[in-house]
């Protein structure tokens, strides 16, 4: 399950907010009821429906334990990671150790990212994008997009000579 779209929403005084609208039409019912809430990779949180964590937590848990680059990633990865559950009012708790780790204020901004929402201060994200320019946009692009889909399909046309 994939998610669209970028929302607005407000943390009150406890660390709650209210899964906006938006978000909840694209989750199938059974999967608006439990969530995992995770650290991102830059200063926001990453919020799961359940079962679009679990493969990833399986894929994590097979990692092999005699890597210490592996052990390092997964202790990073899985630190605070926490099920949320809707309260009766339907909000989601933020964990305080995860709102510090993203300074997560009182106006925040949910952001789809695939299978997973990010969860960003508003200030941040703003701040964000306003350093990033249309030139280092399409830089990246290029990057992201061209270049490694060429490297990609190059492997793949190698592998399928090879075979």
């Amino acid at each position: 399950m994939d998610f669209l779209g970028e929302f607005e929403a407000t943390l009150d005084a406890k660390g709650r907010f209210l899964l906006p609208v938006g978000f909840k039409k694209q989750l199938p019912e059974e999967e608006q009821h439990r969530f995992v809430i995770n650290r991102g990779f830059e200063k926001c949180l990453s919020l799961y429906p359940v079962k679009n964590w679990e493969p990833l937590f399986a894929r994590i848990k097979g990692l092999n334990d005699f890597d210490p680059q592996a052990r390092e990633f997964r202790r990073y990865f899985l630190n605070g990671a926490t099920y949320v559950e809707p309260d009766s009012a339907g909000r989601l708790l933020v964990p305080p150790n995860l709102k510090a780790h993203a300074d997560l204020q009182k106006d925040i901004v949910l952001v789809a990212a695939g299978d997973k929402i990010e969860i960003w201060d508003s200030n941040k994200y703003k701040q964000f994008f306003d350093s990033f320019s249309p030139e280092a946009f399409s830089k990246l692009a290029k990057q992201v997009m061209v270049d490694n889909a060429y490297n990609t399909n190059s492997a793949n046309n190698a592998n399928s000579t090879n075979n």
